[in-house]
């Protein structure tokens, strides 16, 4: 174990199980180590690293700011934060613009704002949110209320009550469900990265779109992962056909740098009055301008590279040796491997490249900027691994 490691142990909360590499430095989809060895990068932060390592546009945006305006209170206005929001609504219909830091604390906002809406136009018993069963929201104690997994309650009782799950792409177990509660809004993500990289079938998702607004109940998309890009829409939503009243976003719309927003959409638009919600470093002029580089080049034309990107890995990874399955959309992909897949995982960093898990399967969350060359040793690499894995 090294000194670093050490330390780590002996300083930092015991919270993560982290791989035994220490990163010092990165180039586009290229990261290096302590001891020198290169890996290319399909993890992206957990999806945060939209554009890689060190990205050029993305540092001349962030340096410029901060020497200029590194942080002020939501007392005053600033440049930064109005355009971003401004550039949001534009692109995706929404009206307003909630900033805060992270993805839980997006879906925190969501939920106060189905609530506060739901009181006011049925009476405050109207305060259930429904979720989807294997869905994953956040580890605040209300996200995790939000969250469908049994396992991420267990410690942490009582969670905020209010919160129910019924099965995903059972649209009759929905309907059962959401009639029979006092039902605010639903809380549901399009493709469950934590749960799987689990896609929602479009019928599902349509089906509950429909009933949510024949019931006024709130349709609120968590985009945590899902969204700016990752697959292949700016949002996972509009590979769906539906639109959203509210959408949680974080992760890649930083682009490594702490930034959430809650997108309310027109019957929510004006839920919030001076006082209702806050966030003392949401829309930090810092973070919202490096937002603002990686939004502004999530085009049609970079988008449609995305997408062929992941129609390439999907081709070259279903029904290889070793690879019993294979999900996701866009840059967002699951790999089930005959081999579990930690060791999977484990086999491909010892070869140089760093792979995700996410429940039985191995997940890739490249950069959505990694060159094809890139792309395709590792995915070399992976299938030598899988096939490897396997006959063992």
């Amino acid at each position: 174990m090294s000194n670093l490691q050490q330390l780590d142990k002996q300083y930092i909360a015991g919270t993560y199980a982290r791989f035994p590499v220490e990163l010092v430095s990165g180039s586009g989809s290229l990261v290096q180590g302590s001891d020198g060895k290169s890996y290319i990068d399909l993890g992206s932060g957990i999806g945060v690293t939209a554009f890689g390592f060190a990205d050029e546009e993305w540092l001349k945006a962030v340096t410029r700011q901060l020497g200029q305006l590194q942080h002020t209170s939501n007392l005053y206005y600033t440049e930064p934060c109005v355009k971003l929001a401004e550039l949001l609504c534009q692109k995706t219909g929404m009206k307003k613009v909630f900033f805060c830091n992270s993805g839980a604390e997006a879906n925190e906002c969501a939920i106060k704002a189905a609530r506060k809406y739901a009181a006011a136009k049925k009476g405050p018993e109207y305060s259930d949110i429904l979720t989807l069963e294997n869905s994953f929201h956040g580890r605040t104690l209300t996200t995790l209320a939000a969250t469908g997994q049994d396992h991420y309650h267990e410690l942490f009782q009582p969670l905020t009550p209010g919160f129910f799950h019924t099965p995903a792409n059972d649209l009759a177990a929905f309907r059962a469900a959401a009639s029979s509660h006092k039902t605010a809004a639903v809380l549901l993500e399009c493709i469950q990265g934590e749960g799987g990289v689990i896609c929602m079938e479009p019928e599902f998702v349509r089906g509950v779109a429909e009933y949510c607004y024949e019931n006024d109940i709130l349709l609120m998309i968590d985009e945590v992962q899902t969204g700016n890009g990752r697959t292949g829409a700016l949002y996972s939503y509009m590979n769906f056909g539906v639109t959203p009243d509210v959408v949680s976003t974080a992760k890649g719309l930083g682009g490594g740098l702490p930034l959430g927003a809650c997108l309310l959409g027109e019957k929510v638009q004006d839920v919030f009055q001076p006082g209702d919600h806050g966030s003392t470093f949401g829309g930090n002029p810092v973070c919202c301008a490096g937002a603002l580089s990686v939004l502004e080049r999530l085009d049609d034309a970079f988008l449609a590279q995305v997408r062929e990107k992941g129609d390439y890995v999907r081709a070259r990874l279903q029904g290889a040796a070793g690879v019993k399955a294979v999900s996701g959309m866009g840059l967002m992909i699951g790999i089930l491997p005959e081999a579990p897949a930690a060791q999977v995982v484990r086999i491909c960093m010892e070869r140089g490249v760093l792979c995700l898990t996410a429940k039985d399967k191995v997940r890739l969350l490249p950069a959505l900027s990694i060159p094809m060359e890139l792309l395709e040793k590792a995915i070399s690499i992976i299938l030598d691994v899988c096939k490897e894995a396997s006959a063992c």
